[in-house]
């Protein structure tokens, strides 16, 4: 299975969890697993990691986008703009192995395919300014170390 798959249904899962308790979502899991048609072990393996991943983080993610998203905090947000948005800044945040730009990308189909006419423009713009703002930040971290070896030569 592709990653762009595993993704969509990682998003499903998520999404699942706005509708059901977190007793519940255990049995929710194994349906929606069971469902999938010749699902290799180490897909589910995948997706099941990385989806208990995104909940770890859950309040960090809520956080940052609450932070960034001037006026539009979590609890306004439609549920789906929700989901792909937990997801990416996942991605952006704690999954090293997904470049920014596919992170982004993949977050504004997932919105433009399940969520309402703006959902695409709206988790882009919510996207690029945390991207940006990680950049920055990047930015700032990479000139303080040259900063501190300069230092430490003379």
């Amino acid at each position: 299975m592709r990653r762009r798959e595993q993704r969509e249904h990682i998003f499903k899962l998520l999404f699942m969890t706005e509708f059901n308790s977190e007793e519940e979502m255990n049995e929710q899991l194994s349906l929606y697993f069971d469902s999938l048609e010749e699902l290799a072990e180490k897909d589910q393996e995948y997706m099941r990691e990385k989806y208990n991943h995104v909940l770890e983080h859950l309040d960090e993610i809520d956080a940052l986008l609450n932070e960034t998203s001037k006026g539009w905090k979590t609890k306004r947000m439609s549920r789906v703009d929700l989901t792909a948005l937990r997801l990416a800044v996942y991605e952006l945040k704690f999954d090293k192995n997904v470049p920014t730009g596919v992170a982004i990308n993949e977050a504004v189909e997932l919105a433009k395919n399940f969520g309402g006419d703006t959902s695409g423009s709206f988790v882009n713009g919510i996207l690029g300014k945390i991207a940006k703002d990680e950049d920055t930040k990047d930015e700032d971290t990479k000139e303080d170390v040259k900063v501190e070896s300069e230092e430490k030569t003379e």
